[in-house]
């Protein structure tokens, strides 16, 4: 079994995922992983990295595939005894304004990848994580808008000290219903649902580093969302105003937060500082 720590970043052929890779690449001292749903265009992106001189190793990872995350996980296990940086990226958005794409299914697609695809690769890979370990996942300041819309209750419940992670599933299932019910601005919800599913990363965020603090409180593993910015990437278009590297920025700084740190824990940052959620 390698003792060399080892760094894996999801959805990272392209965009942000990719630059987070490729700063990870020159800062991290050990393994870095780049993944994608397809071998053909991860391998594309690894070489392209290797031209500019960096190291990057590829596994395949598809994060709507229970089986494609476990593969990862008995890979990571066997080679390396467990994980020091995992940073979800991995996500997806319909073009809302101008997708012709029915709400309801755009509701039920974004979530799968974004919350429930998240969500299994934390529940299989959450447990790898070393001591001092470092967890990112890549939210969007979409969520902190998308919560604003939300009714007060659901904010109150969404903002909770004390939400589990069963009741935040269950909220992100009721909001899929709701759209296809046709009632989801009747009950409370906002017409975003990228905007939800980042609300759903967030929170969850906030559960797990609780969760972390009451089962693994002397690990000092430090796990936080993020919001990149707006970046010139596929995902969001041309006009935006980072480019990929600096959209990489804030997740990467959170990753390799120096073991001494013990903040910040649970929070949600936009340019490396800390939010009010």
């Amino acid at each position: 079994m390698s003792s060399v720590p080892v760094a894996v970043v999801t959805g990272s052929n392209k965009g942000i995922g990719f630059a987070i890779v490729r700063a990870l690449c020159k800062q991290f001292p050990g393994d870095v992983y780049l993944t994608a749903r397809d071998p053909g265009r991860g391998q594309e992106a690894v070489s392209k990295l290797q031209e500019e001189g960096l190291r990057a190793l590829f596994h395949q990872l598809d994060i709507d595939d229970l089986q494609s995350i476990r593969a990862l996980r008995d890979f990571l296990k066997e080679k390396y005894g467990g994980l020091n940086v995992l940073v979800n990226n991995a996500g997806i958005a319909f073009k809302e304004v101008h997708d012709t794409t029915p709400f309801a299914v755009q509701a039920e697609v974004t979530l799968k990848t974004n919350f429930f695809g998240t969500r299994n690769v934390c529940t299989e890979l959450l447990p790898l994580v070393k001591p001092y370990g470092r967890v990112v996942n890549v939210s969007s300041m979409v969520s902190s808008s998308a919560l604003g819309g939300c009714s007060r209750e659901l904010q109150q419940k969404f903002r909770s000290d004390t939400i589990t992670e069963d009741e935040l599933v269950e909220l992100m299932t009721k909001f899929v219903e709701d759209t296809k019910k046709g009632v989801h601005e009747k009950e409370g919800w906002p017409n975003t649902a990228y905007g939800v599913s980042k609300i759903g990363v967030t929170v969850l965020s906030r559960i797990q580093a609780r969760m972390l603090n009451e089962k693994r409180k002397g690990d000092h593993v430090l796990l936080n969302a993020c919001c990149p910015g707006w970046v010139r990437t596929d995902m969001a278009g041309p006009k935006a105003t980072k480019s990929p590297d600096e959209g990489a920025e804030t997740p990467v700084y959170l990753a390799l937060l120096p073991s001494d740190a013990d903040s910040p824990h649970g929070q949600f940052l936009s340019n490396k500082t800390v939010r009010t959620w």
